[in-house]
């Protein structure tokens, strides 16, 4: 994406820049996604900030107590996460939103670190790249289909939850409604030891 801007962004100086995970760092539960939207958390350096996968998400998370804001539009808009941490698979945002198979190599070792230095006790693969990756990571054998609410329990007592995306595609079409999300939400935060 940074060496072929779309012409209406070319003066942009964001592109290409590499985004980090954000939240809490006692956080017990795990979001991933896929990368940084490039007009969304390329641009505000916050991942899933300032782009409409992030205003589904977000709420979704305040409404479920994790969040104290329905919002995130910037890096510096006061959002604060509780018992989560947000990440994404790939820490720049590829062309066409299609990583490749190196790009996701590359980006690897980062998302490696965060689940080696989180609490996390739950992880929630947002869409099926982010599903296979971590079910990688985990060694997941045999790996469940993926599907909304598909949960996978660890052999060492954490979980697995999948989710489609929060994309545009999968909300406007109602593929992934508000419900459905706020349902797997409630679900993963009741079954946490001291939920919150």
């Amino acid at each position: 994406m940074a060496r072929e801007k779309r012409a209406s962004f070319a003066d942009e100086t964001y592109w290409g820049r590499p985004v980090p995970g954000f939240g809490d760092p006692e956080a017990r539960i795990l979001i991933v996604g896929l990368a940084p939207a490039a007009h969304g958390a390329n641009r505000t350096g916050r991942v899933f900030t300032g782009d409409r996968s992030g205003d589904f998400l977000f709420a979704a998370l305040h409404r479920a107590g994790l969040a104290n804001q329905p919002t995130s539009v910037s890096a510096d808009d006061g959002l604060i996460l509780t018992d989560v941490w947000v990440a994404a698979a790939v820490r720049c945002a590829p062309p066409a939103n299609k990583p490749l198979p190196e790009e996701r190599d590359n980006c690897l070792p980062y998302l490696v670190r965060e689940m080696e230095m989180l609490p996390w006790e739950t992880v929630i693969a947002l869409g099926q790249f982010a599903y296979d990756l971590v079910a990688r990571l985990l060694g997941v054998r045999p790996k469940p289909k993926f599907g909304h609410g598909v949960e996978v329990d660890l052999p060492d007592g954490r979980r697995l939850v999948c989710s489609f995306h929060p994309s545009q595609q999968n909300t406007f079409t109602g593929k992934l409604t508000p419900e459905m999300m706020d349902e797997m939400l409630d679900a993963v935060v009741q079954e946490q030891p001291g939920s919150v």
